[in-house]
């Protein structure tokens, strides 16, 4: 492209607009006449062209359709309420967000029995799903995979189904999820208006049924798509013509995609030959009338053009002095939405100095923190270790931790973190997986110091639980549960529980290390509250009583 600019001139808006409405038009005049004195021999090939075209147009439709709904499914399998095995809430969140459209959400086990359908309520009685030969394809080779059209039972229409098989850890949820369409709800995406009159289209699946049809031989959904015409469709893109009673009928045909469909245009020959003539005929009178108007408008728009730059351009050096502008308005669209994209560009550049402003002021703020904790933690450790090997160690895993919390900090630029999610991301770096660790209560967004103190208190129980706890043998368990309670003065507390089951005898130990004191006097001296440690015989019990405002972010109930 650099190259090709040293041909171009330095000229005016004007001057370019004229020479680009020419060069448009005149070939276009050209093309034209070429086109008729080519008419009488080319017109049939072209319509051939123009039904496979026709025929990929609707299949792209219909792939892009699939393909959201491939989407759709994947996002939904990620759902935190799905991997929770919260089945009502998933069915609420899943029912909301899809609308009062036409598709609904089926969640089903490897049996096909329906465990949710969104078209009823949660909790109704369901039946075993109609479409089990998807179900068990999509289980046997774990791909997602599009149904044919089916009658189905608890819609009472003809629907076709897109199955995901899920996760084997959801299998307690279930084994699949299925996205249900109804058929007829889709006729808008095999519009014939791109057709000649009295063509028709249809998509049909693999064992040629009608999925959904329109034009003037409209088929209905469930029937056999016309057998003279199935024989004529072999390979993937093509288009072909037979005689059938007596007509001459053109069939167009494309495969959808990847998906087992396909697409299908036909109809009689005579009425787009009509057509075709009338057409070239009305675009080459129309073409000469267009010059003629093209060349006046143009010199008109070039003056508004020129005008608008100046504007816009002059928007743009104010910027640039670091002013905040308000949008010039032209009598060019295009132009007005540069003015107001620039004027909020102004905005948003005053808006992010104050934010790396206030990012930096709340990164010398952290850091001085975070000097001072490792400053705590180094005096500590060294008072309790002889050796240095020792001391590096038990330096290295604390610091490692409280690197991982400050990584998930940052990510979040010092928003805050869900509990839950520090929970795990301390305790898989000590313990390597949350199988034997179950979490219970409402999740809550932890502010930044909350999550720093809360990961060095569950680094300690992690690994104290793995040196002589309940996770330092196969069958021991460990629960953590928090819950919130309103108190007498209308303070809200957060009661934080770890609670060991399952593990070797519990002994109480002679001296106070490192860990007690994180545990225990630094956690409450960080959340201004009350630590309870009981060595009960069944396993350690922890207990942290503090004021909710200590450790939930303000900003999760909109506060600033």
């Amino acid at each position: 492209m650099g190259r090709l600019s040293r041909f171009f001139p330095t000229a005016s808006i004007g001057a370019y607009l004229v020479a680009m409405a020419i060069l448009a038009t005149l070939p276009l005049l050209g093309f034209v006449i070429f086109l008729l004195w080519q008419l009488e021999r080319s017109e049939y090939e072209a319509l051939r062209q123009e039904a496979a075209q026709d025929a990929q147009t609707i299949g792209r439709n219909f792939e892009r359709k699939l393909a959201d709904m491939e989407t759709t499914l994947r996002l939904l399998a990620g759902a935190a309420e799905l991997n929770a095995g919260d089945l009502k809430a998933f069915h609420q969140r899943t029912a909301s967000s899809l609308g009062t459209g036409s598709l609904y959400v089926l969640l089903v086990d490897k049996e096909g029995n329906q465990k949710l359908n969104t078209r009823v309520p949660f909790g109704v009685p369901l039946q075993r799903m109609t479409d089990l030969k998807t179900l068990n394809a999509v289980l046997a080779f774990g791909n997602i995979e599009a149904s044919g059209i089916f009658f189905g039972a608890t819609s009472r229409q003809w629907v076709f189904n897109v199955v995901k098989p899920l996760s084997p850890r959801l299998s307690a949820s279930g084994a699949a999820l299925v996205l249900t369409q109804n058929a007829g709800d889709l006729v808008s995406l095999t519009s014939t208006d791109i057709l000649p009159p009295a063509w028709s289209a249809a998509v049909i699946d693999v064992d040629n049924k009608v999925i959904v049809s329109s034009g003037s031989d409209n088929i209905p959904s469930g029937d056999q798509f016309p057998e003279h015409l199935v024989k004529l469709m072999v390979g993937s893109n093509q288009s072909a013509v037979t005689d059938h009673g007596g007509q001459e009928t053109m069939l167009g045909y494309a495969r959808v995609g990847d998906w087992p469909w396909r697409v299908a245009v036909w109809g009689p020959v005579s009425t787009a030959q009509a057509s075709l003539a009338s057409t070239w005929q009305s675009l080459i009178y129309g073409s000469l009338a267009l010059l003629a108007v093209s060349l006046g408008i143009v010199l008109v728009a070039a003056q508004q053009l020129r005008r608008s730059i100046r504007q816009i351009a002059n928007m743009a050096g104010r910027i640039g002095q670091g002013e905040i502008v308000s949008p010039e308005m032209t009598k060019v669209t295009e132009a007005n939405q540069v003015a107001i994209a620039l004027s909020n560009a102004s905005f948003d550049r005053a808006q992010s100095e104050e934010r790396i402003h206030f990012i930096l002021q709340e990164l010398v703020h952290r850091t001085k923190n975070i000097l001072s904790l490792v400053q705590a933690m180094l005096r500590q450790l060294a008072r309790g270790t002889d050796s240095v090997d020792e001391l590096q160690k038990a330096v290295s895993g604390r610091l490692s931790g409280l690197a991982q919390s400050i990584e998930a900090l940052a990510k979040q630029q010092w928003g805050g973190i869900p509990l839950s999610t520090v929970i795990e991301l301390q305790l898989s770096a000590v313990v390597g997986s949350m199988s034997r660790i179950e979490t219970r209560g409402e999740d809550l967004l932890a502010n930044a110091n909350a999550v720093q103190n809360l990961g060095l208190i569950f680094y300690e129980l992690a690994t104290n639980s793995v040196k002589y706890g309940a996770l330092s043998v196969a069958e021991g368990r460990v629960l953590i549960e928090w819950v919130v309670i309103d108190g007498e003065d209308g303070a809200r507390n957060l009661q934080l529980r770890w609670i060991e089951a399952g593990g070797p005898p519990v002994v109480k130990p002679s001296r106070q290390g490192f860990g007690t004191t994180v545990i225990e006097r630094h956690a409450a001296s960080a959340f201004g509250g009350r630590v309870v440690i009981d060595f009960e015989d069944t396993g350690l019990r922890w207990t942290l009583s503090a004021p909710l405002s200590a450790i939930e972010n303000p900003q999760a109930h909109g506060e600033h």
